[in-house]
């Protein structure tokens, strides 16, 4: 199986053979074995190209789930008696602010050498739902004050305001404090409809009776801020996460929205690479009652 998933990703026996350390003959009569044993072709192959057959593709993610599940075996038995091993599959969203997560990799790493860590960037809602599906093992996402991670074991780690973010030439960056009403009349910069971050900017110019003209639409927060400093727009951001950007001014907004930042993790078991890295953060991996999260802005 594990040569099957190697060839498909890398479209070659050979450079299959030499990821897996072995020759290729010994990597191609392996898989021959196999399709005998199926009773049907996996691969395609041609003087030029190597492709998965439909019963490849079918074989194929039932493969990567039986080496998974295989992994996660060993994992949990070298976890039973104290060592840390296997992969430990983080996911973040571009604008987390409440752990510094680049120094907890490094301080997990240190500690535990022998985990396998993989980091994904994506929205909030698509977060929640790769840690319910076993994709990753923990996330770290904000989510507007009215909603809350639904199926997955959750702890509030911070709330934060949002502010206001424009570039430096900006008529508005002198100014201390402005209000949603005068934000209303700029051209924003933001994430994409319907997703969580943008969720609570809009449900705050809708209570106010307020509509706003999104003109760019962009997925990642670290690239809406270039946008920003180039001056195609303005933007809400938490002030946390504000704070460390630059190239553009921040002001404060009286009556803005408030999101809250979460570490999520699987209800239903984690792996022992997860909860020591849960550990290493002091985060509860089983949340007792409702804890208020740390203001920060």
């Amino acid at each position: 199986m594990r040569y099957v998933v190697a060839v498909a990703e890398m479209n070659s026996f050979t450079r299959a053979a030499e990821r897996c350390l072995v020759v290729q003959s010994a990597l191609s009569h392996q898989i021959a074995r196999l399709e005998k044993e199926l009773g049907a072709r996996l691969f395609e192959r041609t003087s030029r190209r190597v492709r998965l057959t439909p019963a490849g593709a079918a074989f194929l993610p039932a493969a990567r789930q039986c080496l998974d599940a295989a992994e996660r075996a060993a994992a949990e038995v070298a976890g039973a008696v104290g060592q840390i091993r296997g992969r430990l599959a983080v996911g973040v969203i571009s604008s987390v602010a409440a752990v510094d997560i680049p120094g907890a990799l490094r301080a997990f790493h240190q500690r535990y050498p022998d985990v396998r860590i993989s980091l994904r960037v994506s929205a909030s809602e698509l977060l929640v739902e790769q840690v319910r599906d076993g994709g990753l093992d923990v996330a770290f996402l904000g989510l507007p004050t009215t909603a809350r991670p639904e199926g997955v074991a959750a702890c509030a780690l911070a709330r934060d305001r949002l502010v206001a973010v424009v570039a430096p030439d900006h008529p508005l960056a002198a100014e201390p404090v402005v209000d949603l009403l005068r934000l209303s009349r700029e051209v924003f910069v933001d994430l994409p409809a319907k997703t969580a971050g943008r969720v609570q900017s809009d449900q705050a110019f809708a209570a106010a009776g307020l509509d706003r003209d999104v003109a760019f639409e962009v997925t990642n927060a670290q690239f809406l801020a270039r946008l920003v400093e180039q001056g195609l727009g303005i933007a809400l951001l938490p002030s946390a996460y504000a704070a460390q950007l630059t190239g553009v001014r921040t002001i404060e907004v009286t009556d803005a929205p408030a999101r809250v930042e979460y570490a999520i993790w699987s209800r239903t078991g984690r792996t022992p690479a997860a909860g020591a890295f849960l550990a290493l953060l002091e985060i509860p991996a089983v949340p007792g009652p409702e804890r208020p999260p740390v203001d920060v802005s």
